[in-house]
């Protein structure tokens, strides 16, 4: 008996010391998170997304993470496995544009048909119309990396702006954007960044920083201003592109029920924003014990905070006025990462994991 207690003791010791001491790969810190509003109010809990139709991708794809229709009408969207793939609507034709051997996040169009695509593993890339795929950059201009290039668009004047969503944590060196993600949001050093790409001289450079995951990026209309979504503060801001104020910034959005995706402009000038999943209460409760949240990153992967399947998407104006509320909590369609307008009037909706896109009338 006093062997097996002795045991017992021993095992309860070496536990307890890992917990305290194992070393592992983030530093958090404390901050303070803004009120979860929960579903009500302009966020009220609804089945509008509960409806929807779907197109499968072809088997084994997964992931369509951004979706942006070409010239053609077709819906073009970036998968998990490297892919950029076509979708013609009319005949549910899908075909393999081209493969970036990465993992490609963002996505969109410019004017003159090339495509812009944000690839978490390779930096910034272009397609032109013929099909060549390039590498634009890696790394800014001040010799700092691009370790998780996330969501990009373009404005008027060429220029294309991107998010580095954590300099810390690299997509491809951690092992895959979900793991990375997490590993930032745990920690919440705001290390994340916007950057932006100047064709005109080549040049790399540094439009914002010091935020906690930066994700969807959308030009205003006629290119006054910039959204961005900042995941880990459950905020969006515009930050402004004139030359009076170039790079100044105002919190539009604040104290969001969920975490915020992509952020794409419609033709309307509004813009849809996708919402991964709802807050974890667990996180927001452990905001300012950082050592608490060291402890928790020693806990087996599936003891930590994650994911919630939960369909979600807002509509809202250049202001940040919620304007429409789509959802569906039984996650039927989940962890939805933005929304796209089609032509005839639907959104096609993006998502993280899903093995398809689903098509909804708002």
């Amino acid at each position: 008996m006093k062997t097996l207690f002795l045991a017992a003791v021993a095992v309860c010791l070496g536990v307890t010391a890992y917990l305290l001491a194992w070393p592992v790969s983030v530093e958090p810190r404390a901050w303070t998170p803004t009120p979860d509003p929960g579903f009500t109010g302009a966020y009220a809990a609804n089945q509008a997304l509960a409806g929807a139709e779907f197109i499968s991708l072809p088997a084994g794809e997964y992931g369509p993470e951004d979706i942006a229709v070409g010239v053609d009408g077709r819906l073009y969207t970036a998968v998990h496995s490297g892919k950029i793939l076509a979708i013609d609507l009319a005949s549910s034709a899908i075909e393999e544009v081209t493969d970036t051997g990465g993992r490609p996040l963002g996505i969109e169009f410019a004017s003159d048909g090339t495509l812009w695509i944000a690839d978490a593993y390779l930096g910034l890339l272009s397609l032109s119309p013929m099909g060549e795929l390039k590498t634009v950059t890696t790394q800014a201009d001040d010799g700092s990396p691009i370790l998780y290039a996330d969501d990009v668009d373009i404005a008027p004047d060429g220029r294309v702006y991107f998010s580095d969503a954590s300099t810390r944590f690299g997509a491809r060196d951690i092992g895959g954007t979900l793991a990375a993600s997490l590993l930032d949001l745990m920690e919440h050093s705001a290390n994340g960044r916007v950057v932006v790409y100047d064709p005109a001289d080549d040049s790399t450079r540094v439009f914002a920083e010091q935020l906690t995951f930066a994700n969807g990026v959308a030009v205003e209309e006629g290119g006054s201003s910039l959204l961005v979504n900042e995941t880990g503060t459950y905020q969006v801001h515009r930050y402004s592109l004139s030359t009076a104020d170039y790079g100044e910034r105002e919190t539009i959005v604040d104290g969001l029920p969920g975490f915020p995706d992509n952020v794409n402009r419609m033709p309307d000038g509004a813009f849809w924003v996708g919402i991964v999943s709802p807050r974890a209460k667990a996180m927001d409760s452990l905001a300012s014990r950082p050592w608490v949240r060291k402890l928790v990153m020693r806990l087996p992967a599936s003891a930590r905070p994650g994911p919630t399947r939960y369909g979600f998407v807002l509509k809202i104006d250049s202001d940040g006025q919620i304007l429409s509320n789509l959802q569906d909590p039984s996650g039927t369609y989940a962890n939805t990462t933005g929304a796209t307008e089609l032509p005839d009037g639907r959104l096609a909706i993006s998502s993280l994991t899903e093995p398809r896109i689903a098509l909804v009338t708002p």
